[in-house]
């Protein structure tokens, strides 16, 4: 709290309107922002030990399962089975990223043991940071207003509030992301040393984290720095440092993944499709996914921002992002019409650009709202839209409970002895099933992924994807009925085999048991 307020001493505006409406005075002020901040965190702690099955659960649960893997590993007088099966489900995933947040989970497991809801509390004090610096970097050029509202946005959009509790890299990177937005308008005004190696360290941290958020970083560099210099921009020594320190870590990673050990390589293969860019169905389906995350309407107030801001600097910035966003979407053209959390940065863009046009109307309402009661009257209007927000959020959460489903995974496990030998069709690629059962399996393909690997050029038929799974293999699990029904074939080929065990949610089918033989 006490680097709080120095910054907001640090982040005076620089415009000013005739007198603030929702901090009047920086006493109120410091105090409106607590409530938001404490508000904010608590609605993200609400349903805390639920399951991580709410939002996007293939993701989170691939650094579950990494976190405890790794205290696993740190932890020989666990159950030995157990302990070996743990470090290979966590060695055997995907390493998409630095495990940066998961080996902080894995460390905090050190004291609480292995708790679902240590990442869901790191995720949501991750977002609440990041809205601190969210404020303070509006401040810089806007008011006191302005940076509020565009806090009460970030804080309480309900998609923002389910997403960011989630255990997943973004949710850090955005935090990283909105703190060195303000470190670098820092430096544009100082143009210290000091600044220079904040701003480089945590933009560099923020690529490290996960390597997307180059696009937000130098996007918001670029435009800010040409804004606030102009061409001489490129003469700044203080800024070949700050790139310096920006690219080394990620750089350092790249060479060690790409080079030395060749996983990324395979990572970053399918992530840009060239088909996609003259198809129009998938810039629709961009364009629904954009909605869904920040809002149509608070997009196209974002978008009126760039009309409206006054500061050149604030101008150049936004621009570089919005530049910096479509380039993004262009080279992640699969994804963002696919993955709603690869929006998340667009929530912080969103919220400051829309913050010149917040910051106008709170001016003009200022001049009109001269006597206590009508002040007041805006208050309470603002409140109630957080509340609106709060409440909105908390139903979502509260709308299904899954805590039910770990002792559905649970029993799987136990039926299947643990052992190998199974394919599965299953929800999260078999996460839940690895997680809760303590069960590797063979993962089946779904309809989608089907449909990625035609999209990149590649198809096999059912046949021979049948034979090749199930080659060797014993059991073929189904617990995503869905899916099932949306490929016949496979329904019918399985029907032709005795059913080896069943039960709320599940069937398990013995491969080596046809029927009528």
């Amino acid at each position: 709290m006490g680097a709080f307020l120095s910054g907001l001493q640090l982040a005076r505006p620089m415009t000013k309107p005739p007198h603030s409406i929702l901090g009047s005075t920086r006493v109120k002020l410091i105090g409106l922002i607590v409530i938001l901040l404490g508000l904010g965190l608590a609605i993200r702690l609400y349903d805390l030990t639920d399951l991580p099955l709410d939002f996007h659960s293939t993701r989170q649960l691939l650094s579950q399962l990494k976190a405890r893997g790794m205290y696993f590993q740190a932890h020989p007088e666990l159950p030995e089975w157990q302990r070996k099966m743990a470090i290979q489900q966590w060695k055997t995933k995907a390493e998409v990223e630095p495990e940066v947040f998961e080996r902080l989970v894995a460390l905090t497991f050190g004291f609480t043991g292995v708790q679902l809801w240590v990442a869901r509390v790191y995720a949501s004090v991750f977002w609440v940071v990041g809205g601190i610096f969210l404020f303070l970097l509006v401040s810089e050029y806007l008011s006191a207003d302005a940076a509020v509202i565009a806090l009460a946005y970030f804080l309480f959009l309900p998609y923002a509030v389910v997403a960011s509790r989630s255990f997943q890299p973004d949710i850090l990177m955005v935090m990283l992301i909105l703190c060195f937005w303000w470190m670098f308008a820092r430096w544009t005004r100082a143009e210290s040393w000091l600044w220079t190696i904040l701003a480089g360290l945590t933009g560099g941290l923020a690529i490290y984290v996960k390597f997307v958020a180059a696009f937000f970083v130098i996007g918001a560099a670029v435009g800010m720095g040409l804004g606030a210099f102009g061409p001489q921009l490129i003469r700044k020594r203080q800024l070949w440092l700050m790139a310096a320190l920006g690219v080394l870590p990620a750089g350092l990673y790249l060479y060690y993944g790409v080079v030395q050990q060749g996983f990324l390589g395979r990572q970053f293969s399918g992530r840009f499709i060239p088909g996609l860019l003259f198809d129009p169905g998938n810039y629709l389906q961009w364009a629904a996914m954009v909605n869904l995350a920040a809002g149509g309407l608070a997009i196209a107030m974002g978008l009126l921002g760039l009309l409206v801001v006054r500061k050149k600097a604030l101008r150049s910035m936004l621009m570089g992002l919005w530049i910096a966003y479509l380039l993004y979407g262009v080279f992640f053209d699969y994804h963002v019409a696919t993955h709603d959390y690869y929006h998340l940065p667009l929530i912080a863009l969103v919220a400051v650009s829309a913050a010149p046009v917040a910051s106008l109307m709170m001016e003009r309402l200022a001049r009109f709202t001269t006597r206590s009661w009508a002040r007041s009257a805006v208050v309470g209007i603002f409140l109630y839209s957080v509340f609106a927000g709060a409440w909105d959020a908390r139903g979502r959460l509260s709308a299904v409970n899954y805590r039910p489903q770990a002792a559905m995974w649970n029993e799987i496990g136990e039926r299947l002895d643990h052992g190998p030998n199974v394919v599965a069709l299953t929800q999260d690629y078999g996460s839940r099933l690895a997680y809760w059962g303590w069960q590797n399996s063979i993962t089946w393909p779904n309809s989608g992924d089907m449909d990625y690997r035609e999209a990149r050029g590649g198809s096999i038929g059912f046949e021979e994807l049948f034979e090749k799974q199930t080659r060797g293999n014993t059991y073929f699990l189904v617990t995503d009925f869905e899916e099932l029904a949306r490929q016949p074939a496979l329904r019918d080929r399985l029907g032709g085999y005795a059913v080896f065990a069943q039960g709320d949610g599940y069937v398990i089918y013995d491969l080596e048991s046809p029927r009528g033989s």
